[in-house]
């Protein structure tokens, strides 16, 4: 299994592809890990423990691509020959690649000159990748074009592609030449969360995830702010990125400081103890292929609020389990934790019900046998966990 972003890299990719290989673990399966190493270092080739299980992963040397705050590449000119050996060494049943820019595209073209069968997952959205770039303006829908013809080219190599969620599939199929893309949950690890469903003594809303401009956290920040003071929100933001600084600034100016409390980087067991604490989860991001973030959440029995946009709707069920706002509307999005703030306890409760059940269909062990079936060259049928209409604008 390889990829561009893996553990102890904080974001939805590299947490997908850490709960599908210590899946696999678990399940009895030899698992090799491929991804980039500290910057700088040699290759490496260590057991790490992932998930509570050990794994072989290769650590490529990397560079780091200094638009983005912390991410790395493997040496894009070494690949070819990095995955020739690491192949040639392992001798793999089937290369299942994560990301197409670095790491899966030299997994993918060395599998398919040895005849290894070859999976490809797509967690990849040029829109948000371009923000790290200097294409803008003008250059901006040629660079989007670029990066979707460049996806095509190292997914076409797979046997099989797959999605988090129909919508994604549906991007992935219209930008590309590609189709019959399967739609597959991330999956969650469901009884590792603890719902309380029992009133709240405060009232808190919950951010986790990437704190970068993709995921609109002002749009929060300034909806708080307009919120009764009587109700003495707090807001908790767990994640770190480049735009923790100018979001603190912002909160400064909205005079909302002494009710935002930037968590930065914390540990599992914090983010657990949030997760049961809060009283509703926001989610503003506009490009979520899925959102691991926001099925935690639900799996916590947390009513979730959050953008209108891309897949998000396939989680959020407006009315049933929380509300979608539209993009960019504030006022909405504060009118919506209002409402949630101040229903009665039994209206909520159904609220959290709901997300309960909403996410038992992202369990872990679905997505599990549909990517063993995949290995195996077996027919699966598309484990899609939404009910809600997908069509790709």
């Amino acid at each position: 299994m390889g990829g561009d972003t893996f553990g102890p890299d904080v974001n939805g990719a590299a947490k997908f592809a850490e709960r599908l290989a210590a899946g696999l673990v678990e399940r009895g399966h030899e698992v090799h890990i491929v991804a980039p190493g500290a910057e700088g270092g040699p290759n490496v080739t260590r057991t790490e423990v992932h998930e509570d299980q050990p794994m072989t992963v290769h650590r490529l040397r990397s560079w780091r691509w200094y638009p983005h705050p912390w991410l790395r590449y493997a040496l894009p000119w070494r690949i070819e020959q990095n995955a020739a050996r690491i192949l040639d060494t392992v001798k793999p049943d089937v290369v299942h690649f994560q990301s197409h820019i670095v790491v899966g595209r030299g997994l993918a073209r060395q599998a398919v000159k040895r005849g290894i069968r070859v999976i490809g997952t797509n967690h990849f959205m040029p829109e948000n990748g371009l923000q790290f770039t200097p294409f803008v303006g003008a250059f901006r829908e040629p660079a989007v074009r670029a990066a979707w013809k460049a996806a095509g080219r190292t997914f076409g190599l797979a046997e099989a592609v797959t999605t988090p969620t129909r919508k994604a599939a549906d991007y992935l199929e219209k930008y590309t030449d590609l189709d019959q893309v399967h739609p597959i949950s991330c999956g969650l690890h469901i009884d590792n969360y603890t719902p309380n469903l029992e009133p709240r003594t405060e009232n808190v809303v919950l951010f986790l995830g990437r704190v970068e401009a993709e995921k609109h956290i002002e749009e929060l920040l300034r909806a708080a702010a307009k919120l009764d003071p009587a109700l003495d929100v707090k807001v908790e933001i767990i994640g770190d990125g480049e735009q923790r600084p100018a979001l603190e600034k912002l909160a400064a100016q909205l005079g909302i400081s002494h009710r935002v409390h930037f968590a930065g980087h914390a540990p599992e067991s914090y983010l657990k103890q949030q997760l049961t604490r809060a009283s509703v989860f926001a989610m503003p991001s506009r490009a979520e292929l899925q959102s691991i973030a926001t099925m935690e959440a639900m799996a916590s029995g947390l009513p979730v609020i959050g953008a209108n946009a891309m897949a998000l709707p396939h989680l959020i069920h407006d009315g049933e389990n929380g509300y979608l706002y539209e993009p960019g509307d504030v006022d909405q999005f504060a009118a919506l934790l209002t409402k949630v703030f101040t229903m009665p306890h039994d209206e909520l409760l159904e609220l959290k019900r709901e997300s309960l059940r909403i996410v038992q269909g992202h369990d872990i062990n679905r997505t599990l046998d549909t990517f063993e079936a995949l290995y195996r060259g077996e027919p699966v049928v598309d484990p899609v966990a939404d009910d809600v209409d997908t069509v790709a604008p």
